[in-house]
């Protein structure tokens, strides 16, 4: 089993900023939702814990009481280059149509260079055994989701993720299934 932790609250997520590679750190709520997600995982155990390098994902993970973790670059929020720090309804003020999953960002990433580090990492964690847990960012853990069930990069766009939640990738028999999606402590 693969679980997912998206990184609790910090003022950018409130307010609907996105949130690439700004190095944005928790507010007082995302600390607390951070220990409340360690209550839901007190009894289980992990053989590989990875964390984006980010401090909002690292905290999350360390008050969540797993430990410090492994540092993993593919587990890096998307690079949302000249659309870092605003909010969806600014850029569709400019942009009407504009799809994140389908459009990407000018300057940044594109839907396929996230895909790529997504299907990057799920080849590294088909090959650990036993249970595996990441902590990162909203975009990046929806999209590892969609590519896990072999759906295309716009796929991610059809889960929505919640700042502080649980998710978690296995399988039903040899078929990858999401077993869990956006559990809040």
């Amino acid at each position: 089993m693969i679980t997912l932790v998206r990184h609790g609250q910090t003022d950018w997520s409130r307010s609907g900023r996105h949130t690439g590679r700004t190095d944005v750190p928790l507010t007082d709520v995302g600390r607390r939702q951070a220990m409340e997600v360690g209550t839901k995982l007190d009894d289980r155990r992990f053989a590989l814990v990875l964390t984006s390098p980010l401090s909002r994902a690292t905290e999350t993970c360390r008050l969540a009481g797993v430990g410090e973790g492994e540092p993993c670059d593919d587990l890096l929020e998307w690079d949302y280059g000249a659309y870092e720090g605003r909010t969806t309804d600014d850029i569709r003020a400019e942009r009407p149509d504009w799809l994140l999953w389908r459009d990407g960002v000018p300057d940044g990433e594109q839907p396929p260079d996230v895909s790529g580090r997504a299907d990057r990492l799920i080849a590294r964690l088909r090959g650990i055994s036993g249970n595996v847990i990441c902590f990162s960012h909203g975009h990046i853990l929806r999209m590892l989701a969609a590519r896990w069930v072999g759906l295309g990069p716009d796929g991610g766009g059809l889960l929505a993720l919640d700042p502080a939640t649980i998710s978690v990738l296995g399988y039903e028999r040899e078929v990858s299934v999401v077993r869990l999606w956006n559990e809040a402590p």
